[in-house]
């Protein structure tokens, strides 16, 4: 496995699923990963996983977990992870946009105009998260020299 030891990574939306596993496959290769998500105790969220569960797993994989706990439809505590990561790693190399906003209507097995509305504020926490995510992460990689801005889509 490739080496990622001094590398920083933010995994957005990382307390579960893919971004879980995205962040655990980057502890492996030895990154430093800032877990977000909003979940901070079992038990808070409607799917199992928290932040610092995850970034227990990645440090115990190799690398070293941060958990953040961050709700990315709040620019202002985005800002503060982002000011976070700048004032600890003072860089940052790879972001993967993961975080999005799911309810119990999302996973529905039924057509998606028979689904409650709510289902569209993926919008904000998935495509506009996304694109402030981004925004914030490119100066932070220029520092580097360049990074890598990676999107999970639905």
């Amino acid at each position: 496995m490739p080496t990622l030891e001094g590398k920083v990574a933010l995994v957005t939306g990382a307390s579960r699923g893919i971004g879980k596993g995205i962040a655990l496959i980057l502890g492996a290769a030895g990154a430093t990963v800032y877990i977000t998500g909003r979940t901070q105790k079992e038990g808070d969220a409607w799917l199992p996983g928290t932040v610092g569960a995850t970034a227990e797993e990645v440090t115990a994989a190799g690398g070293k977990g941060i958990a953040v706990a961050c709700d990315h439809a709040d620019d202002d505590q985005v800002r503060k992870l982002f000011d976070q990561i700048k004032g600890g790693q003072g860089a940052l190399d790879l972001l993967v946009n993961n975080a999005t906003l799911l309810n119990t209507g999302s996973t529905e097995q039924k057509p998606f105009w028979e689904k409650p509305l709510g289902v569209a504020d993926l919008i904000n926490v998935g495509l506009r998260s996304s694109y402030i995510a981004s925004a914030m992460a490119v100066p932070l990689m220029l520092g580097r020299g360049g990074g890598l801005i990676a999107g999970i889509s639905l």
